[in-house]
């Protein structure tokens, strides 16, 4: 920086400015340290200016799985939104194991992350704490927690749930099953969306046709496919499906083809993500769309104005607005 203010025959402090994207630099001004650090090759020491800032620009994500669709575009749009701040992002798989997320966050708070986003899968608040008590900001995606008083962007999953099951009413399906998740806030607002659907239509909610797994996210196709076997060996067995996510509904397609039955004449099957291929499998797959990639920058924005706040702000919560997204799985022509 001091060579290139020498130069350049301007200050420091001025090429600090420009570094930092201050206003109160002129264009010229900018464009003629811009150039200068470009010809010079200038990388800045971000290790210095972490110890000259206190902070790392740096924001942690921790997920269930990497793998799923779902988040790997939630990471890029809070890649992307805090790219055009010089923020970089860290990610972290919990692989659905709460131990597992527990050290995850514990290594991103000894890195010093400006703040943490974390789709948990713990069943209680003690890592929330750990965090609260460090001092670091952190933000909830798409799970939450009762009763925690903490940002929370995702969308209402009661609402979900009663859209895909009413769906599914209307698609003429009467025997409707649900494919759920572990006791996560997710899997449990679906479930309870499932269930005032049917109660609001006068359908019977039967035990055996709700099967909820330890894992939803990690290895979720697989589970999804086992648990569409057990239902299928029901009698009368299901004619629609509601899965809690995408990759659980591909799995419960799989089954159902398998055995030689139809999607969805026989069996109508709706999930929740609508990852980027629903549209290119076999049956193409009806989804509610969670609009991910608007999560991942409502993150990132929140992130960076907690980051900047002087003082704590008040919890927010932001509620994206989920679509249901009709494909050929739920469309019958009779």
């Amino acid at each position: 920086m001091k060579d290139i203010a020498q130069e350049l025959g301007v200050s420091v402090v001025t090429v600090s400015k420009v570094l930092r994207n201050h206003s109160d630099i002129s264009l010229e001004t900018r464009e003629r340290v811009l150039r200068a650090m470009k010809e010079q090759n200038y990388r800045p020491n971000l290790a210095a200016r972490a110890l000259v800032t206190g902070r790392s620009f740096i924001v942690g994500l921790v997920v269930p799985d990497l793998v799923h669709p779902f988040f790997g575009v939630v990471a890029k749009g809070l890649s992307k939104a805090l790219r055009l701040k010089d923020y970089n992002l860290v990610l972290a798989s919990s692989e659905e194991d709460p131990v597992l997320e527990r050290e995850e966050i514990e290594q991103m708070l000894a890195r010093r992350v400006d703040a943490i986003a974390v789709a948990s899968s713990q069943t209680s608040t003690e890592s929330f704490q750990r965090i609260e008590e460090h001092g670091t900001p952190f933000i909830l995606i798409d799970r939450k927690f009762p009763g925690l008083e903490a940002n929370f962007i995702g969308v209402d999953d009661e609402a979900v749930g009663v859209q895909v099951t009413e769906h599914l009413i209307q698609a003429g399906c009467r025997r409707i099953a649900h494919i759920g998740g572990p006791g996560v806030s997710t899997a449990i607002g679906r479930l309870e969306g499932y269930r005032r659907a049917l109660q609001n239509h006068g359908l019977e909610i039967r035990p055996e046709y709700i099967i909820s797994r330890e894992r939803g996210d990690e290895a979720s196709d697989a589970s999804g496919r086992e648990a569409m076997e057990k239902l299928l060996q029901l009698n009368p067995r299901p004619d629609g499906i509601f899965c809690y996510n995408d990759p659980t509904a591909l799995g419960a397609m799989k089954a159902i083809l398998e055995v030689g039955l139809r999607v969805p004449e026989d069996i109508a099957v709706a999930g929740c993500g609508n990852v980027q291929y629903s549209d290119f499998l076999r049956v193409p797959l009806t989804s509610i769309d969670q609009d991910s990639e608007s999560i991942g920058a409502h993150a990132a924005e929140l992130a960076l104005a907690l980051i900047e706040s002087k003082t704590p702000p008040a919890a927010r919560t932001i509620m994206v607005v989920p679509k249901l997204v009709v494909r050929d799985s739920t469309r019958r022509t009779s």
